[in-house]
């Protein structure tokens, strides 16, 4: 892949976002160890599976520098991708621990940790033209997960669709132009714990997102 292609999909030295940029310089001073930077998507440049989360958590892809590495986010997504195939590895542990995704990628709306874990909607929109690069390097028919309202929204965004025109709710499914957008509840401790995401029901949309990949083989 070019420079030039490679550049619209990411930069490690983004500061298009003072808040942001200014708390991970924060975060950096007071965990010198950390990844503490905008952290790249992992996985397949040739996915037909796209997830997208919305941000990098504090002491998980912040620090590993992999998005859903190292914290709780990341225990049930893993395990999942693993199950039906789309990883090598049911945990994810470190950036360099070996784990290749097969025909799937994740990313995130936002590439920097917020505050609080709450990204505001300027930086939602000063990230969201990575993410529609990312969307453009996708093949007709692949399949985009949203994690979450806000993945969902830019997703929506970053195919210039209203977002009234597709409203998220979990499990749903939402043509665009050339993708499929598939919605879940985030994977967080906070869903997870209360049950408003079960395993279950977490596994089922997977299972959904790969009964829909297989068919279009």
């Amino acid at each position: 892949m070019c420079a030039s292609r490679v550049s619209r999909l990411f930069d490690p030295d983004c500061k298009r976002c003072p808040r942001l940029s200014g708390f991970l310089e924060q975060v950096a001073r007071e965990h010198p160890h950390y990844h503490a930077a905008p952290v790249p998507a992992f996985g397949d440049a040739r996915a037909r599976l796209l997830i997208v989360g919305l941000a990098p958590g504090m002491h998980g892809a912040n620090r590993t520098g992999r998005p859903f590495t190292g914290d709780y986010a990341g225990i049930l997504l893993y395990q999942t991708l693993y199950d039906f195939g789309f990883g090598t590895r049911p945990v994810s542990e470190a950036a360099d621990d070996g784990l290749r995704l097969r025909n799937c990628r994740i990313s995130n709306a936002v590439k920097c940790l917020p505050p609080q874990n709450k990204p505001e909607t300027a930086e939602i929109r000063a990230c969201n033209g990575f993410l529609r690069a990312e969307l453009e390097t996708l093949p007709a028919g692949a399949v985009v997960l949203a994690l979450g309202k806000i993945a969902h929204d830019a997703v929506l965004r970053a195919h210039a669709i209203p977002l009234s025109a597709h409203r998220f709710a979990h499990a749903a499914e939402h043509g665009l132009e050339r993708h499929l957008l598939l919605d879940s509840y985030h994977c967080s401790r906070y869903n997870t714990q209360t049950r408003r995401l079960t395993p279950e029901m977490f596994r089922a949309v997977v299972a959904r997102a790969r009964a829909l990949i297989d068919s279009t083989d």
